[in-house]
């Protein structure tokens, strides 16, 4: 089945206490994009990038068979750009620079061939816009959303609309905490799920992630890894393996979606062990199914 992901691609230059990489490809549709072309091969991108945006890094997503005819690119401008440094707990960055460039006017027009998406995904963008890709959608099967503090905080009211058309919304603990008004995760849940979406997962970093539904309340450890370089995009690329396992699949139930939380949970896991995207541009199924087996004998428990 097709997916739909609109949001930012961009430029990082990123400072860990292990390492940096400069102009890296990034952007939440960019990871989210990689993340969910390894389940499908129906993937459509909508974007805008400068004339910075090159050759090679086309080529990139379309070697992931990744559809870029919904990407605009503006000749006479630059790509966004974010430059960030983190802390040696990789739980908290400084953000050293910003430069929207051409996002600053991005207005998103969904290409016809696209409006017929079964999945839709919209990344981390000012949530008037995501409206406005819902509006040329016809009939998706499922809506997944993500935000972020500044949208909360900025534009609760257009948010809130958001949210009274979206299936699934995922978000960080902190984030549902300022957005419920509630400091307790549980009851933050109940209070966002009330506003409209049914479905809520709340990304806790290093310790895991937290399905809410109708049914109940599913909790996926974070992978143990030796080695973390860089914790850029794993939200991004946890979204994608989310949707990416739930469009491969077809079925849209509590099941597939805790089965859809560890695989977003085990894209993730790649993400951060190397800078960039340049680990999850370069994987497999076979290392993907073995990390998802990991991730459920975690906490199997055999009678």
């Amino acid at each position: 089945m097709s997916i739909l992901i609109v949001g930012s691609l961009a430029f990082d230059d990123i400072e860990t206490p292990f390492g940096s990489s400069l102009n890296t490809l990034g952007g939440s549709s960019t990871y989210i994009a990689l993340s969910s072309s390894y389940f499908t091969d129906k993937v459509q991108l909508v974007g805008v990038v400068g004339s910075d945006f090159e050759d090679k890094h086309f080529q990139l997503l379309h070697s992931r068979n990744i559809d870029t005819k919904g990407i605009k690119k503006v000749e006479d401008g630059k790509t966004f750009r974010w430059a960030g440094r983190y802390h040696y707990d990789m739980n908290t960055r400084d953000t050293l620079d910003t430069q929207l460039n051409v996002f600053a006017d991005f207005d998103p027009h969904v290409p016809v061939q696209y409006r017929d998406a079964e999945f839709v995904c919209l990344g981390n963008i000012d949530p008037e816009l995501q409206l406005k890709v819902l509006d040329q959608i016809n009939k998706p099967k499922l809506v997944i959303c993500d935000t972020m503090n500044f949208w909360i905080e900025g534009k609760p009211e257009e948010l809130k609309k958001t949210l009274e058309r979206v299936d699934i919304f995922i978000i960080n603990d902190s984030e549902a905490r300022i957005l419920s008004g509630d400091p307790n995760l549980v009851k933050s849940a109940r209070i966002i799920r009330n506003m409209g979406p049914k479905t809520l997962i709340i990304k806790k970093g290093e310790h895991g992630a937290l399905l809410f539904t109708d049914n109940g309340i599913f909790a996926a450890p974070a992978f143990p890894l030796e080695s973390i370089y860089d914790p850029t995009g794993a939200g991004d690329t946890f979204a994608g393996g989310f949707i990416g396992h739930l469009a491969r699949c077809g079925s849209i139930n509590d099941i597939e979606m805790r089965r859809a939380v560890l695989y977003g949970s085990a894209m993730a896991s790649f993400c951060v062990e190397k800078f960039g995207t340049e680990k999850i541009a370069a994987l497999d199924m076979l290392e993907i199914e073995d990390r998802f087996q990991s991730f459920r004998e975690l906490s199997r428990i055999d009678e």
